[in-house]
């Protein structure tokens, strides 16, 4: 008899013991929503170090103190893992965030805006995604709407264009530079109906500066 019931002491305890395994492992799995990335990806909904940086990828966006006091923030953003394009997939993209600020003058119509773009890659693939972006974005030669532009070198290797666009109410011009820094791209624009070059550039140093 003591035997049985220790038997049964022994049932009912692993029975109780299995329950709250399968309760924490379904606590745990419910912490992950929607569809799993793809093998190889991370599944961290927060910001983790940007690889080679020891910061996070928010710790290298701009911050309002960045500029100047009448640009007000519009959007700051992780970028999800389906948000971004093929070949970003195929270059093993790993983080992305982006930032957004504008100032307005609504007496004159005037509207300028500052966005920033950055994005972290494997070491050995950052100089292809460099060649491509830039193959990608970048207007060759002069045209009527856009050109590259002087420019001093940001981060490791950068290059900065200036185009313009036809509005009905007037002509949009945009500053942009794309840099990468250890195993960070990033991209900067500066548009609107007044802009300013130096202030781009400054912005745009700043941002590389921001990258250990």
């Amino acid at each position: 008899m003591l035997y049985d019931m220790e038997s049964g002491y022994q049932v009912f305890f692993l029975l109780i013991l299995c329950v709250m395994v399968m309760a924490g492992s379904a606590g745990c799995i419910s912490v992950v929503t929607g569809p799993a990335p793809p093998s190889g990806q991370p599944i961290s909904v927060q910001p983790s170090p940007a690889p080679g940086t020891g910061a996070t990828i928010a710790d290298l966006a701009l911050q309002a103190s960045d500029l100047p006091s009448d640009y007000i923030l519009r959007d700051r953003s992780v970028i999800g893992y389906g948000g971004i394009s093929q070949l970003d997939h195929d270059l093993d993209w790993q983080q992305g965030y982006r930032t957004s600020f504008y100032r307005l003058d609504k007496k004159h119509d005037d509207m300028t805006t500052i966005s920033q773009q950055i994005s972290i890659y494997p070491p050995d693939n950052i100089n292809a995604v460099y060649r491509l972006t830039g193959n990608a974005i970048v207007p060759s030669g002069y045209n009527a709407s856009g050109y590259q532009i002087p420019f001093p070198t940001i981060g490791d290797q950068s290059v900065a264009w200036r185009e313009t666009a036809d509005s009905p109410q007037d002509t949009i011009t945009s500053y942009n530079v794309i840099f990468v820094k250890n195993t960070v791209l990033e991209r900067i624009t500066l548009e609107g109906t007044t802009t300013d070059y130096e202030l781009f550039r400054t912005i745009a140093q700043d941002a590389a500066t921001r990258i250990p």
